[in-house]
């Protein structure tokens, strides 16, 4: 009798709905163990055990090797205008740098907050790097905020960068520092912690960092334009969750978490990160991570502590991120000291450790707490981790939390190949060259992750030596990555004015130009038949 042989990760059972449809009741031991008590079990790491601490107080696996990139009250090390970094760093995300054509050109931004809660002193800086790592320059992102806390990166390339306290807002910033931070009231006044966007549904989570906070959701009038939308609280005591919309979102006179009833309470929410039609969260007053089921409205717990009891290595829950293999990387606050990671096959461990005694942490006279590990996040190649140790290296008599930024480079494991990242290009087979020279050609793409994209309009025209060459008469480039659905426009110009002008008929080719953040070209090919006006 032949046999199949199946491979099974924390991907594919969440994103299939196994966890939901009672897994207990199927016979492989597999599923017995994953669930016995709760989906994640202690095992050991993927890249095994810790080596002693390097010369940064970090405890990293055999092959990896750590740098620091910036320490608060200190310039930066690197090129450009001389600048002095933020204090008490926290969120962050990676952005890729797009050259002349706007494609990535293999660099990338790194963006951090600043949690200082001194009213205006908060706010977010970047650094950016060039194709080969090196830091090319480091300033300031957004200014006049405080208690800039987490965050979350949007397919469209900007960062959303979250206030937590009672007034906090969300601010909508260019991480190249280009253009000045937006405030997005409309996406509710409370606590903010941070937020992630789900391109296939259009709509941003956020979570709340208040011991009886909610879960929110956004839906933008016109995605991706946040000055505007629905701004809704989770409701249900079960796994199966529901949406009602918050009536004031600017909480004039009530909490936005207090003006639905039976709104769902999160003890203290943290982290979040959207992947594959799952928004995994954390929160920190029960030492939880959860996997929320975009589709079928479930909520999953997929790691609790308590369950677990005292060999659990993962306290303190905050910071996440999803790497590109599905392993999920969680920050410390408090704890170990630890950054830990959840991987695809639902096993729970450590990946690094802060040595206490290096990283200082505030005295017990000190108005700070001890040090947290923060902003977890990956370089969009994947091949470079990012975090920052919040109150390392205390300064001043009250000991002010300085906090440092380290980059990890090491063997760090990398998805199975898949599809290049299209997934459909939609476009008119048949347009009217009056309309194509006076507004355009739409192209409308879907895209599975981060890429750039361009667009050109061309026709074959013979040389007198008889032979076809390709003309371009319209193109559009991507002002920004992009991630789920995108648009572009193809214009014309004066060349495709004195060419297409008279003609009845012409045949031409869409070409639209992908390329993503870690080298991967595709160029997808459509025909355009252009005609006559029929007036």
């Amino acid at each position: 009798m032949g046999h199949t042989s199946f491979q099974f990760d924390r991907r594919t059972l969440l994103k299939s709905g196994v966890v939901s449809a009672g897994a207990l009741a199927l016979s492989p031991s597999f599923f017995m163990r994953a669930f016995a008590h709760g989906p994640v079990q202690v095992g050991k790491s993927p890249y095994g055990p810790l080596q002693p601490f390097d010369s940064n107080g970090i405890a990293l696996p055999r092959g990896f090797r750590s740098r620091e990139i910036a320490r608060g009250g200190t310039v930066v090390p690197g090129g450009g205008v001389p600048y002095t970094y933020h204090f008490a760093t926290d969120g962050q995300a990676t952005f890729p740098t797009l050259g002349e054509d706007g494609m990535p050109d293999g660099g990338w931004i790194l963006v951090a907050n600043s949690e200082v809660p001194v009213p205006g002193a908060g706010g977010v800086s970047g650094i950016e790097f060039g194709p080969g790592g090196g830091v090319e320059r480091a300033y300031r992102v957004l200014t006049g905020t405080f208690t800039n806390c987490a965050g979350g990166p949007t397919p469209w390339g900007t960062w959303l960068s979250c206030e937590e306290h009672d007034a906090g807002q969300v601010w909508e910033c260019d991480p190249t520092g280009a253009t000045p931070g937006t405030a997005r009231p409309a996406m509710g006044v409370f606590s903010h912690e941070a937020a992630c966007v789900d391109p296939g549904e259009e709509r941003i989570y956020l979570t709340e960092d208040d011991g009886e906070g909610c879960l929110y959701r956004f839906t933008p009038r016109d995605y991706p334009d946040l000055s505007a939308g629905l701004l809704e609280v989770a409701v249900g005591s079960g796994r199966q969750l529901r949406w009602v919309a918050v009536p004031d979102p600017s909480a004039r006179t009530t909490p936005t978490r207090n003006q639905v009833p039976g709104a769902r309470r999160f003890d203290g929410g943290e982290g979040t990160w959207f992947d594959y039609g799952i928004v995994y969260f954390t929160t920190k007053g029960d030492n939880r991570v959860w996997a929320y089921h975009v589709r079928s409205q479930r909520l999953e717990v997929l790691y609790d502590k308590e369950a677990l009891g005292d060999s659990a290595p993962l306290s303190g829950v905050d910071n996440i991120t999803v790497s590109q293999s599905g392993d999920i990387y969680v920050c410390e606050d408090g704890g170990d000291l630890d950054i830990c990671l959840v991987t695809a096959g639902f096993d729970v461990a450590r990946f690094c450790k802060l040595d206490k005694g290096v990283h200082g942490g505030p005295s017990a006279a000190s108005p700070f707490k001890g040090n947290e590990t923060v902003g977890v996040v990956f370089d969009p190649s994947g091949e470079r981790m990012y975090f920052g140790a919040q109150r390392s290296f205390p300064f001043g008599p009250i000991e002010a939390p300085r906090g440092v930024v380290y980059e990890i480079r090491g063997p760090f494991r990398k998805a199975a190949p898949v599809r290049f990242p299209v997934n459909r290009v939609r476009v008119s087979q048949k347009v009217e060259i009056p309309d194509y020279l006076r507004a355009g050609l739409p192209v409308r793409l879907s895209l599975d992750e981060l890429v750039g994209v361009g667009a050109e309009l061309r026709v074959w025209r013979r040389t007198s030596g008889g032979r076809r060459r390709p003309v371009k008469i319209g193109g559009d480039v991507s002002k920004t990555a992009l991630k789920g659905q995108a648009a572009l426009r193809v214009r014309g110009g004066k060349r495709a004015r004195a060419l297409l002008r008279g003609r009845r008929r012409v045949k031409a080719e869409l070409i639209v130009k992908v390329r993503s953040p870690y080298g991967r070209r595709r160029a997808v090919r459509r025909d355009v038949l252009l005609v006559g006006s029929r007036s």
